[in-house]
């Protein structure tokens, strides 16, 4: 598997935030990278950075955006958007460098509460 940077998605990124509340992320702290020759179903995935390695290394929380070239390239530009939004709900609002699982008592992470977001972006672009 090879991985490079992804400064379209980047791009979207940066976008979703202007236009969402997701006010409590900070986007110089997101890369967002794409990979090619993943065998996952999945369209992205976001990585954590957790405390142990935040203190090890002396850097502040941050998080990479995976898109998979192979199932997200080829989405419409809104799909990639709800992807996006999807990745983004995983981030805490602490912004701590740890992840918001998709189960939980909260259960947050679904695609009413996706497409409630991506209603917001449209109405604000």
């Amino acid at each position: 598997m090879q991985f490079v940077f992804a400064p379209d998605v980047q791009k979207i990124l940066r976008k979703v935030l202007t236009n969402t509340p997701f006010d409590y992320v900070l986007a110089g702290q997101i890369v967002c990278m794409r990979s090619l020759g993943s065998s996952s179903r999945a369209r992205a995935r976001i990585w954590s950075f957790p405390r142990v390695w935040q203190i090890a290394l002396g850097q502040k929380p941050h998080y990479v955006i995976e898109v998979l070239s192979e199932h997200f390239d080829q989405l419409s530009p809104d799909d990639k958007v709800r992807v996006i939004i999807h990745e983004l709900m995983h981030i805490p609002k602490n912004f701590s460098g740890a992840l918001v699982p998709h189960r939980g008592i909260h259960k947050k992470i679904n695609n009413h509460a996706v497409e409630k977001i991506f209603t917001m972006y449209e109405r604000s672009v």
